[in-house]
């Protein structure tokens, strides 16, 4: 059987993913003061035992004030990098290449977990503990209705807000990471300078997209000037605004060229994020024509998001050059050995990827399970002669 362009080894700089699956960063929102404890050690933990080369920890604010919501992950204090350090120690044990996310949400910070409810956290609906604060942007354009006008950001407070990014950079490395991934998608703070609904600056970081491109640009340079040359830097983008006549994919390809020449090794390609609804088509595996056009014209690796649900989809994206990795997010929730029963599928049932203290246990199993045939029911138990099966 030919091997599955799923399941080869992908190197960037000096490192060497295992295979091509992902898991996507999936906030949480289940942490105090941005400090990552058990929780955080299970959940992401289960995703290296279940097989996926590379995975990354959730959206990791690089303020306080750069959080989604009060229980975010945080890397502005030192005080944060044990507990990612045991998350990336355990992930490296057990063969996947650990990586982060880096990112200030903005205008969109200061939102209530998503099983409170929507919006904003304001006095009237916070948590005990929990306080609203101030959020930033480029132009103070609330972010939806109901939203408080976000604090325009000043040219020195930007930089430093660029700061804060090299910084948990530098505490990323410390904590382990071997990867680090700049989150410039869904409407976030770098988003929000990319896109014409949110960037209404009169300055040179508004108007044109060159100037809208500005600061993400120097956000990108900065972390991989203080980023070691060996190590991969990969940038989250929203290929196209929500809204129609918000980004386009023309512009996020010149954008994507823009990062390539500053070093920058890989595209995680999502969309949306800015506007109400989505107004571009929506099916399995929908953003992955976005991942492809950014591959074949800005010549960048690319990893595909959007509801890849099955191993053959995720082989097929790979094996016809539409992105180089695959990344899954609620598919790993729903099936933590999503690359594990991917691996199976696609070499005839084999359980040589799984961990040792399994895959044996289970190929035994296996070949018992084809001896006896599927259960039919009704009578729970059946068995046969051992002698004979």
């Amino acid at each position: 059987m030919t091997e599955p362009q799923l399941l080869q080894p992908l190197t960037l700089r000096g490192v060497t993913l295992p295979n091509r699956l992902v898991v996507a960063p999936m906030c949480q929102y289940s942490v105090t003061d941005g400090v990552v404890g058990d929780y955080h050690l299970v959940h992401l933990g289960r995703y290296a035992l279940g097989g996926f080369g590379l995975v990354m920890v959730e959206a990791t604010g690089v303020t306080a004030d750069g959080r989604i919501s009060p229980a975010d992950v945080g890397l502005w204090d030192d005080a944060q990098v044990p507990g990612l350090a045991r998350v990336a120690a355990f992930l490296t044990e057990h063969g996947s290449v650990p990586a982060i996310q880096l990112a200030h949400a903005g205008g969109k910070a200061s939102t209530l977990r998503p099983w409170d409810g929507h919006g904003p956290v304001t006095a009237e609906n916070a948590r005990p503990g929990d306080e609203p604060w101030t959020t930033v942007s480029p132009s103070g354009v609330p972010m939806g209705e109901g939203w408080p006008a976000p604090h325009p950001l000043t040219v020195e407070e930007m930089a430093g807000v660029r700061e804060a990014f090299v910084a948990a950079a530098r505490r990323s490395l410390a904590a382990g990471f071997r990867v680090v991934e700049v989150h410039a998608a869904h409407g976030y703070l770098l988003n929000q300078f990319l896109s014409p609904l949110t960037n209404l600056r009169t300055d040179t970081y508004g108007g044109s997209l060159e100037n809208r491109m500005r600061f993400p640009l120097e956000v990108v340079e900065a972390v991989r000037a203080a980023w070691p040359a060996e190590l991969p830097l990969v940038v989250r983008v929203s290929a196209v605004d929500a809204q129609r006549d918000g980004t386009t994919l023309e512009e996020t390809i010149a954008f994507t060229r823009e990062l390539k020449a500053l070093g920058v090794d890989a595209i995680d390609v999502s969309g949306g994020g800015i506007g109400a609804g989505w107004e571009h088509p929506i099916g399995y595996g929908y953003q992955v024509p976005f991942a492809a056009a950014i591959r074949e014209q800005a010549g960048i690796p690319t990893m595909a998001v959007g509801l890849v649900v099955d191993a053959q989809q995720a082989e097929a994206v790979v094996a016809t050059g539409q992105a180089d990795l695959v990344a899954v997010a609620r598919e790993a929730q729903d099936d933590p050995n999503f690359a594990l029963h991917a691996a199976r599928e696609l070499t005839g049932g084999s359980y040589d990827t799984y961990p040792v203290q399994a895959g044996p246990r289970l190929a035994a199993r296996d070949r018992l399970l084809h001896r006896l045939g599927p259960w039919t029911g009704p009578d729970p138990v059946r068995t046969v002669d051992s002698a004979r099966a």
